[in-house]
């Protein structure tokens, strides 16, 4: 079963793109561009307080160096 953990080697700011890409096989640098254009069209408090909300519930991966 996979399962969802930040990225610590694949971040810019927290990893949750990172590990959502990991999580999704997705390249994570189309997910950091769509959530930049959705949050910037949209209301950008939303987007950024669930950002923030993510990078709180996610757990870091706990394979990598600097894991919590």
């Amino acid at each position: 079963m996979k399962k969802l953990y930040r990225s610590s080697y694949d971040k810019m700011l927290g990893g949750v793109f990172g590990g959502l890409g990991e999580y999704l096989e997705v390249d994570s640098t189309i997910l950091r561009l769509t959530y930049v254009l959705l949050t910037a069209f949209t209301a950008l408090l939303p987007g950024i307080i669930g950002y923030i909300i993510a990078v709180i519930i996610i757990p870091s991966h706990p394979g990598y160096p600097g894991s919590e």
